[in-house]
């Protein structure tokens, strides 16, 4: 079957808003129907942080498989990183956050989601970003 866009990036984010329960199980059935699959989780002050997750989406997107360490793959995974980072940034901007990154590839299509928590006292936001890259099949 042939995934595009949309479809890699509804599997980032059903990734992002797993629980650590069901996550080795959606990586399986994602690479059943041939997508690649990866998430970790993060936490601290979002600013301070910026560049922890943007090294940890690459990390996990390497250990998995979903890329290869080269710059062309590197910079489609940081660059979708930071564009999904930079659309939940102003709500939480100076504040401590809490979540998960879900990465999903399926051949030129590459997706990252940030689900995440902002914490305020006992008020917290939850937000969602994500985005998109197009990277070389092979």
């Amino acid at each position: 079957m042939k995934w595009d866009s949309i479809d890699i990036a509804k599997a980032s984010i059903k990734m992002a808003i797993s629980s650590r329960e069901d996550e080795q199980r959606l990586i399986e059935d994602f690479r059943e129907k041939g997508i690649l699959t990866a998430a970790v989780d993060f936490g601290g002050d979002l600013i301070s942080s910026i560049p922890k997750i943007i090294e940890r989406a690459l990390v996990a997107s390497r250990r998995s498989g979903i890329t290869k360490e080269c710059h062309v793959h590197d910079g489609a995974v940081a660059g979708a990183a930071r564009e999904a980072i930079m659309q939940v940034a102003a709500k939480a901007n100076g504040l401590n956050v809490g979540g998960k990154i879900g990465i999903a590839r399926c051949g030129e299509h590459i997706s990252v989601c940030i689900f995440m928590s902002i914490g305020l006292l006992h008020l917290n936001e939850v937000v969602i970003g994500l985005g998109h890259r197009s990277i070389p099949e092979n």
